[in-house]
């Protein structure tokens, strides 16, 4: 027989790592890591720079679950600090990066960003031919940090343009959500 649930001053919180965003967001960190291993070796400042943004990205989400047992307002600021780390500043160096290399920045819409899109919308994309002989192939979303420690330059840029832009969707539609629900219960006056 169910017991009836305790009631609890707490709001509903927790559970951020089922959250699509959270683990889009724990994979760009981890492959902004092994990206800036790679090719900011030498650059310290930069590396720290780009790893703490990428941090602050995945950090803020749980950060942010765990306040919203007292405080949705809180919630969405430390969501909407998840998503400025990763697209207002994350996302600058990534495009940076690239255009200073003499590299292509993919649009939005090219063959290739959407390709790349698709793959890092799966966890794991199956049934995939094997690379060509020499090459990479992205595996989906659990493999983007082996991606770009193999990947060429553009690739591994475009790849972590294209992680961070999906990170940052999510985000933004998570918050959405969230002032959907703080409006709906009280706002604020919570």
């Amino acid at each position: 027989m169910n017991q009836p649930e305790k009631s609890s001053v707490f709001l509903p919180h927790g559970g951020y790592r089922k959250l699509r965003s959270y683990k889009v967001a724990e994979a760009v960190y981890d492959a902004t890591v092994v990206f800036c291993r790679r090719f900011f070796a030498r650059d310290r400042r930069m590396a720290d720079q780009m790893v703490q943004a990428a941090r602050s990205g995945v950090r803020n989400i749980s950060e942010g679950s765990g306040a919203a047992a007292t405080s949705r307002k809180s919630e969405m600021l430390l969501t909407n600090v998840a998503r400025a780390s990763l697209s207002d500043e994350l996302l600058r160096d990534y495009e940076s990066f690239l255009t200073q290399n003499g590299l292509r920045v993919w649009p939005k819409d090219s063959r290739e960003a959407l390709a790349m899109r698709a793959r890092l919308a799966q966890d794991h994309a199956p049934n995939l031919p094997p690379a060509p002989a020499g090459g990479v192939r992205l595996r989906g979303l659990a493999g983007l940090s082996e991606f770009v420690e193999q990947a060429a330059p553009e690739l591994a840029g475009n790849a972590m343009l294209c992680a961070v832009n999906q990170a940052a969707y999510l985000l933004k539609r998570q918050l959405e959500s969230q002032g959907q629900t703080f409006v709906e219960s009280g706002g604020f006056t919570e």
